[in-house]
């Protein structure tokens, strides 16, 4: 990852669209965090997936950009329809992305992934 963490508005409102689009095919809610994480990543983010409104029918995607740490936290019920290795091939496709500086596209295309391998 050497994108810097920051996004355009004009990207915050693409990836908007795509959470949006996502969560409309898979019928669960998707959280995105970029920033930097606070201790162990995965503590981090499954604290954060914790706060969420409805946890168990969400997914949390937390990207640390300076540490180069992507996580992706799945509550029980679309645990159900998303298999780890699911959520570890949309990791994959965010991280190819962001190695090449495309912190945006590697979001949009990794979320676009997750609400299509996760629908019903």
């Amino acid at each position: 990852m050497s994108s810097n963490g920051a996004l355009t508005a004009a990207e915050r409102a693409a990836l908007d669209a795509t959470i949006r689009r996502a969560e409309q095919a898979c019928r669960a809610e998707i959280s995105v965090f970029v920033g930097t994480a606070e201790g162990d990543a995965r503590a981090f983010a499954t604290s954060l997936h914790n706060t969420l409104v409805a946890p168990s029918r969400s997914v949390l995607v937390m990207v640390d950009p300076q540490r180069q740490v992507v996580e992706i936290v799945t509550g029980g019920h679309v645990r159900r329809r998303l298999t780890d290795e699911e959520s570890r091939q949309a990791v994959a496709v965010m991280i190819d992305r962001f190695a090449a500086g495309d912190l945006a596209g590697g979001l949009s295309e990794g979320i676009d992934l997750l609400g299509t391998l996760a629908k019903d």
